[in-house]
């Protein structure tokens, strides 16, 4: 018996594991990959930005936005700074907040768990898939498990599901989470792939993949929401770090707006232009504005071979509706495993937000990626994760 059996050695349930082996609590976790910390070591580049220094409930999508407000209010950006800190990984702020070990690699990120609960007594089985979880008739559990072939069992009279969602298939990411959590008799909030890609199909799919590499600062915004970030063309549509923030909050069948040039009028620009040359092609002044690879595909959409001075009223509208409206239907997006997280969950009305224990099911906790709470590119995600970890831990019985 343990006072806890933890899937997955994710960034959620290793945390979960050194906290709890602070409280002098053993716990034994199952991971079903050959290592801990698959998706810590391929974050960031290889890097991990492990938190945002701008971290609040407002950055996380949930259908009930005010649940994750308590988990960060007992772990919090300053908490997690701290934490890495103490075990010598530093934070350098990149951009908007994000906080990367300076000097560090993700690797450097997991070797403090991996070392801390060799420290704390806490195993770590790897290769071992859990193949069933049962509640016995005294109100423990029984976990089956498969290792390099062996059926084995533990029990406990506590699972925590911190398995993570569906992306990324190759990293060993399964629907296991959701499928204990519908065992038990928990709701779940539909899923779907989360800061991801967007494919363009038809008539402007070729337009799109001509830009293929180019990149450019936009505000990206639909009815809900806006960000300001960078844009990638790729070869299928689009990406880049506004695109994956806006891909969130998108839905199939909906549009999103492009603002081409965010910190400038291009009616300004261009009437500013006129006064000193009005011989000047528009396509010479987007050419200031943007690559010249960029410049020359406007002209699908814009009079660009037209000198300033001859731009008509139409022109005008034609270009500030293109440059600061630019509209772009999605087909669809580059599925889960493109997908940095899952959206949805495990519905939050069927835990405790104080300590992430199921309500109907007493023992049962669920943290992480598999509960429908999704942040923000850069870092929210993991700062979820320690989070939750380290609530669940702390309310072990």
């Amino acid at each position: 018996m343990f006072d806890a059996v933890i899937i997955g050695a994710g960034a959620c349930g290793l945390m979960c594991a050194v906290q709890a082996g602070y409280l002098g609590k053993k716990v034994i976790i199952l991971e079903k990959n050959e290592e801990p910390g698959a998706k810590i070591l391929i974050s960031g580049g290889g890097r991990c930005n492990y938190t945002n220094l701008f971290s609040t409930s407002a950055n996380f999508i949930s259908q009930n936005e005010h649940f994750c407000k308590s988990a960060f209010s007992q772990w919090t950006v300053e908490d997690t700074i701290s934490f890495f800190e103490t075990y010598g990984i530093s934070g350098k702020e990149k951009t908007l907040g994000q906080l990367f070990p300076e000097g560090n690699k993700a690797k450097d990120i997991v070797e403090v768990f991996t070392q801390l609960c060799e420290q704390l007594g806490q195993q770590i089985l790897m290769q071992s898939e859990v193949k069933t979880i049962d509640k016995d008739a005294d109100g423990s559990f029984t976990i089956q498990y498969e290792q390099r072939g062996k059926l084995k069992t533990v029990r406990s009279a506590t699972v925590v599901i911190a398995s993570g969602g569906l992306p990324i298939q190759k990293l060993g990411a399964t629907d296991f989470g959701l499928k204990v959590a519908k065992k038990f008799g928990l709701n779940i909030i539909n899923t779907a792939p989360a800061l991801v890609p967007l494919t363009v199909t038809g008539k402007d799919a070729d337009w799109f993949a001509s830009l293929s590499g180019n990149s450019i600062f936009c505000r990206v915004s639909n009815d809900r929401i806006s960000f300001e970030e960078n844009i990638l063309f790729t070869h299928w549509g689009l990406s880049g770090p506004a695109i994956l923030q806006i891909s969130s909050y998108w839905r199939p069948g909906e549009s999103i707006e492009l603002n081409l040039l965010p910190k400038q009028n291009i009616l300004e620009l261009i009437e500013q232009e006129r006064k000193q040359n009005g011989k000047k092609t528009l396509l010479n002044l987007l050419s200031q504005l943007y690559t010249r690879k960029i410049a020359d595909a406007l002209a699908k959409y814009l009079p660009t071979e037209k000198n300033l001075s001859s731009l008509n009223k139409n022109d005008l509208q034609l270009i500030e509706q293109q440059i600061h409206y630019f509209k772009v239907k999605p087909a669809g997006d580059k599925g889960y495993d493109r997908a940095e997280v899952m959206r949805g969950g495990v519905d939050t009305n069927e835990l405790s937000s104080k300590t992430l224990e199921s309500k109907k099911v007493k023992g049962l906790y669920f943290g992480g990626e598999c509960v429908d709470v999704t942040g923000w590119l850069g870092g929210y995600n993991f700062q979820w994760a320690w989070a939750s970890g380290y609530v669940i831990a702390n309310s072990l019985d």
